[in-house]
């Protein structure tokens, strides 16, 4: 009887000491979970990019989740409004036109501001970059660029957003952040795998990049690390380095190096009231002032320049001529090392894919060939492009005006010359060109390259979120706590009880 009490009591203890411990653990338990097991609910993050380039502005919208990888967002365009007008640096020199443009960056911030939630707007940052055109004016008159970008800085700080700066961006980022939004929207830098986790695709290939803006041009692609120089960048986006060639070539975009064959064409011939333009199709003709011409830095001024001259040009359909004159504006002998582009400048040997876009695209576009071709096709059908009739011509184009249309036959043979004989593609590289306009339905341009750059230096808003709501966590604390009072009161009975 004696050693039943004596079992029974023994359970007793170990129930109550196996009780209290329960509870320590369990209150122990609930403290670290509520601590340790916390996740993080970040909000979408907003940042809008203004590039102003020499002809217009465009404002981007981009958007992405607060959850960065490897500290690079994965940004997302969700809208892009062009600003209707001349570019920026056509300001401050007409008040009525300054009020229109004005107005039509207005009209964009306006559709901007009601996409994004107004509880993020002070959160969204703004930048403003200017290319080319600025980089010409600021050479040319620098007082009035300097005017130009203070009026903006003013208006943009007046915004409801995180205004952060507007500047001139040199040719290399132009060339660079390029670069980046090529090969972002291709997927080369990351992409989903079967858990839907981000990660570097297998061989991590990049393509290269070439942009033909108005004033100035940019060739950008990876090279191995070995590589260094002032036309070398290094680069880290998702958590890897890059190392890119980027040159850009002031005066040789679309717009300035027409002027500069203009020039050549008018130079050459003696009468001004009956210019033949052998990069004109035949059947068209125009009446220029010079000014148009020569108002750049780009354009050497004759000695007998008058702004109030016109000239008269008709089209000669000279396609060898033409290509003569357009190769006459670059200088292919200069060169201090194995291999130069042209001007003297150092660049070593295009490999890989390339993606040609702007200005290039276009170009490819009014010769139908958009996307990949081979050089011999590409030639073959500038030189139809070029002694086709205007009549035939304007005709097949007729969704664009006569005013850019009339550029073809000389950019296609600028485009050309540029590719072959400035940057040393063959039959063989020219392959690897796509001449496109944008990448899953997303513009490509300097801009997204530069909002992914800046992504790495904004902070995210986040909110943690613990595994167990206020009430909950109190009342199992609480709960927890008093059975181990309650334990520990039933062990002091039981100790007490046994010396008695």
């Amino acid at each position: 009887m004696g050693s039943k009490q004596k079992i029974g009591y023994k359970c007793r203890i170990a129930g109550v000491f196996f009780l209290l411990l329960a509870s320590i653990a369990a209150l122990v338990a609930v403290a670290v979970i509520q601590d340790t097991w916390r996740f993080k609910k970040y909000s979408d993050e907003y940042g809008i990019v203004i590039d102003s380039g020499s002809s217009r502005s465009n404002v981007h919208l981009y958007k992405w989740p607060g959850e960065k990888q490897n500290e690079t967002g994965v940004v997302n365009e969700i809208m892009n409004c062009r600003v209707v007008g001349d570019g920026i640096s056509e300001m401050k020199v007409d008040p009525q036109k300054d009020a229109e443009s004005w107005k039509a960056f207005q009209d964009c911030m306006d559709k901007i501001t009601e996409v994004i939630p107004p509880e993020k707007h002070n959160s969204t940052i703004l930048f403003l970059g200017a290319t080319a055109g600025m980089r010409l004016l600021h050479e040319k008159d620098s007082q009035r660029s300097s005017e130009i970008l203070a009026s903006l800085r003013e208006y943009l700080s007046s915004l409801p957003f995180s205004f952060q700066n507007a500047s001139i961006i040199t040719g290399q980022e132009e060339g660079l952040y390029g670069w980046i939004t090529v090969n972002y929207l291709m997927g080369n830098f990351l992409e989903k795998n079967l858990w839907n986790t981000y990660v570097r695709p297998a061989g991590a290939k990049t393509v290269g990049s070439m942009d033909l803006g108005g004033a100035s041009t940019q060739i950008a692609f990876a090279v191995q690390d070995n590589l260094s120089g002032s036309d070398y960048m290094s680069v880290k986006l998702y958590g890897y380095p890059y190392n890119v060639y980027t040159h850009s070539f002031l005066c040789y975009g679309k717009n300035e190096a027409e002027k500069r064959v203009l020039d050549k064409i008018l130079q050459e011939s003696a009468d001004t009231n009956n210019i033949k333009n052998p990069c004109y199709q035949e059947g068209f003709n125009i009446t220029l002032n010079t000014s148009t011409i020569y108002d750049t830095e780009c354009t050497k001024k004759p000695r007998n320049y008058n702004a109030a001259q016109n000239v008269f040009m008709v089209g000669a359909a000279d396609s060898d001529k033409c290509r003569s004159i357009v190769k006459s504006i670059f200088d292919f002998k200069t060169c201090s090392s194995s291999q130069c582009s042209f001007n003297g400048v150092k660049q070593p040997p295009v490999t890989g894919d390339f993606m040609a876009y702007a200005g290039f695209y276009y170009t490819a576009k009014v010769l139908k060939l958009s996307g990949t071709s081979d050089l011999d096709q590409f030639n073959s059908s500038v030189r139809k492009f070029c002694h086709t009739h205007w009549s035939v011509v304007r005709n097949e184009t007729k969704e664009m005006s006569d005013k850019y249309l009339r550029t073809f036959c000389y950019a296609a043979h600028y485009v050309f010359t540029l590719l072959t004989d400035g940057y040393k593609f063959d039959k063989e590289t020219w392959k690897n060109i796509n001449f496109k306009r944008e990448v899953k339905k997303t513009s490509i341009g300097w801009s997204l390259g530069y909002m992914l750059s800046m992504s790495n230096m904004i902070p995210s808003e986040v909110e943690e979120i613990p595994p167990l709501t206020d009430p909950v966590f109190a009342g199992l604390i609480f709960l927890f706590s008093a059975l181990t009072i309650v334990t520990v009161v039933l062990v002091f009975i039981i100790l007490i009880r046994t010396c008695y």
